[in-house]
């Protein structure tokens, strides 16, 4: 039997080697984020039903597992934003196609390049680092998760000896907090994405389905499809793609007969084949008769005088049917900004109609591990 071998290791070597072992042996493998909750890791172990767990004891096998098929690499499990996590499957070669697709792309030179993975390894940014490294036998540090002075210590010869890391993954919250000038190459994704990033940052798009990003900078990957449908969805078709969902009892292959998933994301593609995302279909705010995406809004509201982090939701109106609501952190909470000033600032680049109708002020912004915004967790607010 092939099995699905759940890693519920920090980052770092024996993480690597884990891995290493368990494709040698034909399995795939399930990160367990450290940082769940017990609860949370026994919901995800009775979900997915893996075959073993490698922890800090050993390898051990687990009743009620649930084989895998040949040629499966990994099942991760999807952030959770729209509901309750899915397995996603990857096989070998959707892997191996993202991590050369990906390096081509950025020109990755295995002898000179090295990547640096702090990103979570339960999620695709973090996971695809690793495989990209391995795929392409690229120089790899694997770090337990981001600390701000151990990523800019690996960078400023102040780490330990050896080649300093080259590449990165990283969210914007942890690109405003390093040495940016120092990498040769920076990717971004996860959230929406301010307008000024350093020069050498590199904005991806991409979901687990995907096996990492599909879309750098604008422009799709080499060998990935894209085309949207009527209701103006993002649907991809590329070998980079997930096998199936797997469930508690059986897979699913949410592709269409012909290869083609649904994003589940809206977009537009421009003649020159330019690509532009404007945010989960679901979130769509429809206020009066036009539709406001949040991200597009957050991605304005970020760089405005007084915002520390921003997310967007629509509530309930009874003359426009939704409103555009605002849910700051402020980057000085006594003196916040206002929502005249926000309007004010959001209307010198978006429609009028996509500018703000309510101001909520708050601690702080509920985000997943790789910087998405958890909508379901911002408080509804009062007519």
């Amino acid at each position: 039997m092939l099995q699905l071998v759940a890693l519920d290791l920090p980052g770092g070597p024996d993480w690597v080697d884990a891995l290493r072992r368990a494709w040698d042996d034909g399995d795939a493998v399930l990160p367990i984020d450290p940082r769940l909750p017990r609860s949370a890791r026994s919901a995800l172990l009775r979900e997915l039903r893996p075959t073993a767990i490698v922890d800090a004891q050993g390898k051990h096998r687990l009743a009620d597992g649930r084989k895998v098929e040949p040629g499966d690499a990994a099942v991760i499990a999807t952030s959770g934003t729209t509901g309750a996590p899915k397995g996603v499957v990857l096989t070998h070669a959707a892997i191996q196609a993202s991590g050369l697709t990906t390096s081509s792309r950025l020109a990755v030179e295995p002898g000179h390049d090295h990547w640096l993975a702090c990103l979570p390894l339960a999620h695709v940014g973090g996971f695809s680092v690793v495989t990209r490294a391995l795929v392409t036998n690229t120089a790899l540090t694997v770090l337990p998760g981001f600390d701000v002075e151990t990523v800019n210590a690996a960078v400023l010869d102040m780490g330990p000896p050896g080649p300093r890391p080259t590449l990165v993954s990283l969210v914007v919250n942890a690109l405003l907090r390093i040495q940016s000038p120092s990498w040769r190459v920076i990717l971004v994704g996860g959230s929406a994405l301010p307008d000024c990033l350093p020069v050498n940052t590199v904005r991806t798009y991409g979901m687990t389905e995907t096996g990492s990003g599909i879309v750098y900078d604008g422009w799709p990957l080499d060998g990935v499809e894209l085309r949207i449908d009527a209701a103006g969805q993002i649907e991809v078709r590329s070998p980079t793609l997930l096998r199936a969902y797997r469930l508690r009892a059986v897979d699913v292959d949410p592709k269409t007969d012909d290869g083609w998933f649904a994003t589940g994301d809206s977009g537009s593609i421009a003649p020159n084949g330019g690509v532009t995302v404007k945010g989960r279909s679901g979130d769509v705010i429809v206020t009066g008769a036009e539709k406001v995406w949040p991200e597009m809004v957050e991605r304005v509201l970020a760089n405005a005088p007084g915002v520390r982090d921003v997310a967007i939701a629509g509530r309930a109106d009874p003359e426009w049917g939704a409103r555009v609501v605002a849910f700051v952190v402020a980057l000085d909470p006594t003196t916040p900004p206002t929502l005249e000033s926000l309007r004010t600032y959001a209307k010198a680049t978006l429609p009028a109609y996509a500018a703000p109708k309510e101001l909520v002020l708050v601690e702080s912004v509920a985000r997943t591990a790789l910087g998405k915004v958890v909508r379901s967790a911002l408080t509804p607010t009062r007519p």
